[in-house]
């Protein structure tokens, strides 16, 4: 059975960071390409950085690019946001998935705030 959850949410104010972890199991980690999604309040989904499988490439949506970085461990199973110089508009639940697994986990909830 796969399993996905994240971790590593909470509330810090605009300028601040924080970093957003998510375990796996129940498939075989390091074959996948997996991405990190958000939604905002009363929005859609947000695509926001993918690492691939095989060579770590990376990707980032343009709201994000130099604020974020996206990482894995393959050892542990495990998938990484560091979130950097975070903003008002970055506040959303964050979740990472698979897309070929059309898998995700629950998320973990980030908020900016003053």
């Amino acid at each position: 059975e796969v399993q996905i959850v994240e971790s590593g949410g909470g509330v810090v104010q605009p300028g601040g960071s924080l970093r957003l972890s998510c375990v796996c199991s129940g498939f075989i980690f390091a074959m996948y390409d997996m991405n990190w999604v958000r939604q905002a309040p009363g929005k859609g989904p947000e695509w926001v950085a993918e690492i691939k499988a095989l060579g770590g490439v990376t990707r980032y949506a343009a709201s994000v690019q130099g604020r974020f970085t996206i990482a894995r461990d393959n050892a542990k199973d495990t998938l990484y946001l560091e979130m950097n110089n975070l903003k008002t508009e970055d506040t959303a639940l964050y979740y990472c998935a698979s897309e070929a697994l059309n898998s995700r986990g629950q998320g973990t909830q980030v908020t900016v705030s003053v």
